[in-house]
């Protein structure tokens, strides 16, 4: 009989997890697998609890939790058979909406239980993994003060984004590829996005068109915009249509070097990190098995 783990983490994310428990075990009764439970105990734990499953050759994990619990399994199920599945727990499950996955605890365990397996890509930028986005500019900036607030929530988030909108100066970025046939260009940018996946979470599209199996990166520019523009800027990003925007552009690619004149934080899915003057973005085709609604 092949083998399943559910990863919980018990702190993060939104949402009680205590019938957890009794919900997975009722909807894999029927199932040919045997399901065990874990529940993380720190950070780093997800991680290695999901490597030691795909090393006694589990058939999948199931990360239950926020963008941290979910980004900690999926990068230990990098480039191997063992498949990740996702109870999404947090406030903007980036990557669960990006594959399809009901936020609802009772639809995604049903669409896990009856579900398909199907292979995306993942990146790399500085060689740390990352599955939706990475980016400079803006959203960064609100990404680290957001994470260093001593309250968490939407109210929170948004008193950051005004704060930060009133001092937040864009910055110029020479970007270059790993194609010859692509042109270096430098571009003054209030954010700057490689996604691998259309949204950030919450759907809040970066990328309108980006597929997460497609082999390409989509670099996603917003350029400076007065303040007047910026409710039109902002309404096109959540109804996924900064497409038609005139600050904004794209383009695809399967390496992008980022250049700054300043080191400063760069948001990885979400998690704000502070890296060098130079941002090294790669995709690794079809590296990650997930299971998603059938």
């Amino acid at each position: 009989m092949k083998k399943a783990l559910a990863i919980i983490n018990p702190i993060s994310g939104t949402g009680s997890k205590k019938s957890l428990p009794e919900l997975l075990g009722r909807a894999y009764s029927d199932l040919p697998y045997e399901l065990f439970l874990a529940y993380t105990k720190e950070a780093g734990h997800g991680y290695e609890l999901a490597r030691r499953a795909a090393s006694e050759g589990y058939d999948h994990v199931i990360a239950v939790g926020g963008d941290g619990t979910v980004n900690e399994v999926a990068r230990a199920l990098r480039c191997t058979q063992t498949a990740l599945a996702i109870i999404p727990k947090g406030s903007g499950n980036g990557l669960a909406r990006a594959v399809g996955i009901p936020v609802s605890t009772e639809k995604a365990i049903k669409a896990l239980a009856t579900g398909r397996r199907i292979s995306i890509d993942s990146c790399e930028v500085n060689d740390i993994p990352f599955f939706c986005t990475c980016g400079m500019g803006f959203d960064a900036a609100v990404s680290k003060h957001f994470a260093e607030a001593g309250t968490r929530g939407p109210m929170t988030y948004l008193k950051t984004m005004i704060e930060q909108y009133r001092v937040f100066q864009p910055n110029t970025y020479h970007v270059s590829f790993g194609e010859p046939d692509l042109e270096p260009f430098d571009t003054e940018a209030f954010v700057i996005v490689v996604a691998n996946a259309s949204q950030y979470g919450n759907n809040a599209y970066i990328a309108p068109e980006a597929d997460l199996s497609d082999g390409l990166l989509d670099l996603a520019l917003i350029r400076p915009f007065g303040t007047l523009d910026a409710p039109l800027v902002l309404g096109d990003l959540m109804r996924k249509r900064l497409g038609e925007n005139k600050y904004y552009e794209t383009l695809q690619a399967r390496e992008i070097i980022i250049e700054r004149g300043h080191s400063g934080p760069v948001h990885i899915d979400g998690e704000p990190l502070d890296l060098g003057t130079k941002v090294h973005v790669r995709l690794l085709p079809r590296s990650l098995q997930v299971i998603v609604p059938a």
